[in-house]
């Protein structure tokens, strides 16, 4: 005969087991409320207000208040706080000799001598520098434009001899003035480069708050041309030029002058953080490559240290070689 067993039971699962341990009863699903609760992140809608009824008075068509009445009534007007005026400061008159043997030793612009080559290429640089002031005028930073700062990855390519030329070759313009600043306090050279006193300059006017600026700027016998001087050299010039001292003194020098540039000779930007700290309040930026000495990767480094100015310009210096054959003194009759 056939033997007949009961078949087992398959295993239990781990709810099963669980309920027959601890005596849990049986597994229900939870009751399913009739209204949910409304959600809490949303914004709760607003009714549109109801029209008024025709047959009752409002405050628009009301007697007491005529809708005339109300129209003509002027809209209340925003009280703003008035723009405060700015005057320009007013520099020395007395005029410093600029010594013509110190500009031709140096290599630089003759004021009045023939037009060279030299003279050319930076009647050049100085066209993209007030094309540039004046496109920033249009957006409304023109002041900021008028602060030029010609810098240099290292030492000895250049950037005093073109910050020179330029400042000279800008103050020919008939109707812009030109402040050329030494900022580079450990090694200053214009006031050499020009054969002009020693004094008072830039860095003690932010050292000292009763010094004012325009007491330190040495005017020249170049027509449209001032020199401010480093001044006194300090262990703190990277703070003096990152407090808010900085800033005054030159909103005042461009605020109230819209036709003045001012060009700041920097330390080199690889050698000294002052370039870093001047960056910051200018608007153009010129970096001076020499053209047999800087080397690609210290021209990068000085233009990621500089990217706080928002128009930074490149200056080719000491180039021998132009593959367009540009030759600007022999059309002139000197030839460079």
């Amino acid at each position: 005969m056939t033997e007949h067993r009961k078949l087992p039971d398959p295993p239990k699962t781990l709810l099963e087991r669980a309920e027959s341990m601890f005596g849990l009863g049986g597994f229900t699903p939870a009751a399913v409320p009739k209204e949910l609760k409304k959600p809490v992140n949303r914004r709760p809608s607003r009714a549109r207000p109801k029209a008024p009824r025709a047959d009752i008075p409002t405050q628009a068509n009301s007697p007491a208040q005529p809708a005339e009445a109300e129209q003509s009534r002027p809209p209340p007007t925003a009280h703003t706080a008035p723009e405060p005026v700015y005057e320009d400061v007013e520099f020395s008159e007395i005029e410093h000799l600029i010594d013509r043997e110190c500009l031709a030793r140096h290599g630089l612009i003759q004021p009045e001598g023939q037009v060279t080559e030299l003279l050319e290429e930076f009647r050049i640089v100085k066209r993209q520098v007030l094309q540039a002031v004046r496109k920033a005028r249009a957006t409304g930073s023109g002041a900021l434009a008028q602060r030029v700062l010609v810098c240099s990855p290292h030492p000895d390519e250049g950037k005093s001899y073109c910050a020179v030329n330029l400042a000279i070759a800008l103050a020919a313009e008939k109707d812009s003035e030109v402040l050329l600043v030494d900022a580079d306090f450990a090694k200053p050279s214009l006031l050499k480069m020009l054969g002009l006193p020693k004094g008072p300059g830039f860095m003690d006017i932010l050292a000292r708050e009763d010094i004012k600026v325009e007491d330190c700027v040495l005017a020249t016998d170049i027509a449209g041309l001032h020199v401010l001087p480093a001044g006194n050299h300090t262990t703190s010039d990277s703070e003096y030029l990152a407090s808010h001292r900085t800033a005054e003194v030159l909103d005042r020098l461009t605020r109230a002058a819209p036709n003045r540039i001012v060009i700041f000779d920097s330390p080199p930007a690889l050698a000294a953080s002052q370039a870093a700290e001047l960056a910051e309040h200018v608007g153009q930026a010129i970096v001076v490559a020499r053209a047999d000495r800087t080397g690609q990767s210290a021209l990068e480094d000085a233009l990621t240290l500089l990217s706080s100015c928002p128009d930074l310009k490149l200056l080719l210096n000491a180039a021998h070689f132009s593959p367009s054959g540009r030759r600007f003194g022999a059309y002139y009759g000197d030839e460079a």
